[in-house]
């Protein structure tokens, strides 16, 4: 049952199930342009302004989903998984957040406490 709420999950609504708490700490690396940037590894899809119904990855919600991790990345060092369904980064709701949103959000912090819902995992 828990489960099945955190990945068919109705933005707005009370949800009960297990999160798993990473920590992630970026590192420097360059951009295309050659910037000095701090770098997480991981490119996320969803929020609440993307129709999930034409999600490539077939996700059942509009939540935020880890999409792609990068090897050897700090989000593959933490613990991170493709298909990781993220529900607060630094404590701040992901389950009702647009996907841009997301994105600033996760681009600003230096170091990302994330909890995380993934598919299969009801117990730690």
């Amino acid at each position: 049952m828990c489960a099945k709420m955190a990945f068919q999950h109705q933005a707005g609504t009370a949800m009960e199930c297990l999160s798993i708490p990473i920590t992630l700490h970026k590192e420097p690396g360059l951009d295309t342009e050659g910037r000095e940037v701090l770098k997480c590894g991981f490119k996320i899809g969803g929020g609440i302004d993307q129709d999930y119904r034409k999600s490539p990855q077939g996700y059942t919600d509009n939540g935020i989903y880890v999409t792609e991790v990068h090897d050897g990345s700090p989000a593959a060092k933490s613990g991170l998984r493709m298909h990781d369904k993220i529900l607060q980064c630094n404590g701040y709701d992901f389950t009702m957040v647009t996907h841009k949103k997301a994105v600033d959000y996760i681009k600003k912090h230096p170091v990302l406490n994330l909890l995380v819902a993934r598919k299969g995992v009801t117990s730690t």
